[in-house]
């Protein structure tokens, strides 16, 4: 199927669960391993984003790389998005063509082949933009862009800690805003700046330190940018571990926050006073089978290294019938869950739900997201761009 291309909703694959939806106490019976998404906990993070950026005057551009999602994205603008970010371009080529407005393509995109890509998809988009961080990109990209009707439309990216992407020095960020507002086929639009690595220092007075040195860095360059005549219309940036200190400091229009919609065992670890230490409930969890229960003190379950991201913590059962009870790798296909003390060995055949270690590369493991209310499976979404090319 070419990219950007949809199925009809008669001709959409929901996956082996499909025959379940709206049928009573469907959720347990659930063919696992099984992303299940809680609604009623992702529809209170989505309001309760929205409020909390609408409050502080932010504009939401929700990243897309957490749940690679379509009708999650359509639900993120419903709720007031201005558009979504994207990691990737086939995430962004999913977005477009399922009729998202306002895509933002996050890292550079490099190459002969990816610009052709890309420039064919800014054809067919609306509100389309991408980041540039270096000179010879950027004329690669401005010759491509000929091609176009109007400008395309581009960030300066600004390297604030991380060294992943972006310019450092101020200069540089002036000569490539430069370089974007004289090219004929380019509109300079603003500023990227994002910083990885603060969004899980847990220890709120930690991540105010390192961070706060990041923003003042960033703060320095939109000084630079407006002194030679190019102040940035879009700061962009932020992530759900910064969204307190983003806020506090004002210096992002628009925020880039992702993993609120689902949370995991990363980020519930993090201090975010906002309404309470945590503002996001936690509503995907990973759902497996028992599929032994033979020995003693602990059970076997079909979930393992194959289900689950491995880059971070160990996936938390969340069962209350479980409490205490630790999940442990125990190999591709299987996990081990030790039981707790009082606890009773499940059932064979009987679902134990986790908390996922790392909600990004977890669902991007997956196909499909299992959309619950209660008891009883209501909804399946495709994870319509998940993978890498």
């Amino acid at each position: 199927m070419p990219c950007g291309t949809r199925m009809s909703p008669a001709e959409t694959d929901l996956g082996p669960n499909e025959g379940l939806i709206e049928v009573p106490g469907s959720r347990r019976a659930l063919l696992t391993p099984a992303l299940v998404v809680d609604l009623d906990k992702f529809e209170t993070n989505l309001l309760r984003h929205q409020r909390i950026c609408g409050e502080a005057g932010l504009r939401m551009r929700p990243h897309a790389k957490t749940h690679k999602c379509s009708e999650i994205a359509k639900r993120q603008a419903e709720a007031g998005a201005v558009g979504v970010c994207c990691a990737t371009l086939h995430e962004a080529e999913v977005m477009v063509g399922a009729g998202i407005d306002g895509v933002l393509i996050t890292s550079p995109v490099v190459g002969a082949a990816r610009i052709g890509r890309m420039i064919k998809l800014a054809g067919s988009a609306r509100r389309f933009k991408l980041v540039a961080d270096n000179p010879v990109n950027l004329r690669a990209i401005s010759e491509a862009a000929e091609a176009l009707a109007q400008p395309l439309e581009v960030l300066v990216d600004i390297d604030i800690g991380m060294q992943r992407t972006g310019v450092a020095a101020p200069e540089d960020a002036v000569a490539l805003a430069r370089m974007i507002s004289e090219a004929p086929n380019l509109t300079y639009r603003g500023v990227q700046a994002y910083s990885g690595r603060v969004q899980h220092i847990n220890d709120l007075t930690e991540r105010r330190q390192v961070y706060g040195e990041q923003l003042a860095h960033l703060k320095t360059v939109i000084e630079a940018l407006g002194a030679a005549g190019l102040p940035p219309a879009i700061v962009t940036g932020g992530g759900t571990g910064s969204l307190v200190i983003d806020i506090e400091t004002g210096i992002f229009t628009e925020h880039q926050t992702g993993s609120y919609i689902f949370m995991d065992v990363e980020y519930n670890e993090v201090s975010m006073p906002i309404a309470g230490n945590i503002p996001f409930q936690t509503s995907l969890l990973m759902q497996c089978t028992v599929v032994s229960n033979n020995a003693d003190g602990f059970v076997t379950i079909n979930g393992g290294y194959k289900s689950f991201a491995t880059d971070g913590p160990k996936p938390k059962v969340a069962d209350p019938e479980l409490s205490g009870s630790i999940y442990d790798r125990f190999g591709d296909e299987h996990g081990k869950i030790v039981l707790g003390p009082g606890n009773l060995a499940p059932e064979l055949g009987a679902p134990v739900n986790l908390i996922t270690p790392h909600c990004d590369p977890t669902v991007n493991l997956h196909n499909y997201l299992h959309c619950v209310r209660g008891d009883k499976l209501v909804d399946i979404w495709p994870i319509d761009a998940r993978g890498v090319l």
